[in-house]
């Protein structure tokens, strides 16, 4: 007896799934995680924190971009929502009229934690990376690490691996720096 093929996931299905539960599809599969915990949320607040003033609003900074915390982007079947991203104004003048994006960003950040770090790595990272996204940071508050990718053809390539209290000054906001510790509870 030949087994039926599962049906993909469709936006119908994270419309579906209760407020508490961040849904996502990569690959018509359709995968959930519970809302973020403490220690998660204040990295990615403290993140957008340091990025937002200087780099899209242009204060102290050079400006020039969107960045925003929770998109939902669909790029063909996919649909992701990574903790923060950032597009350049150059490429989005302006924001879309929909829910979500159909451009893929030039940046993201990704907060990892015990329960998504491995679907971070090893689903979204080369998701990104076909999409061309140009940087990723993963954060990881337990390790109290920042680690900044950079996509050459495809693939990334780490440019550094940072922790505690180091400096961050890496592309593409190399323009302004902050130290890592702004993002871990006090």
């Amino acid at each position: 007896m030949a087994l039926a093929a599962e049906k993909p996931a469709t936006y119908d299905d994270l419309l579906a799934l209760p407020p508490h539960v961040v849904g996502q599809i990569v690959g018509g599969r359709l995968v959930t995680q519970p809302r973020p915990a403490p220690r998660h949320a204040v990295a990615y607040a403290g993140l957008g924190g340091e990025l937002v003033g200087p780099f899209d609003k242009g204060r102290g900074g050079p400006g020039g971009w969107w960045i925003l915390d929770e998109p939902e982007i669909h790029v063909g079947a996919d649909v992701v929502v990574p903790d923060l991203a950032g597009w350049r104004r150059e490429r989005m003048p302006t924001l879309p009229d929909t829910a979500w994006f159909e451009l893929p960003p030039d940046w993201l950040a990704e907060i990892l934690s015990p329960s998504t770090a491995r679907f971070d790595r090893a689903e979204k990272l080369p998701l990104y990376a076909r999409w061309g996204v140009a940087h990723v940071w993963l954060v990881d508050p337990d390790l109290r690490t920042l680690e900044a990718y950079a996509n050459e053809g495809g693939r990334w390539v780490l440019l550094a691996t940072l922790k505690d209290d180091e400096q961050v000054r890496q592309p593409p906001f190399d323009a302004v720096g902050f130290s890592l510790s702004s993002l871990w509870p006090a």
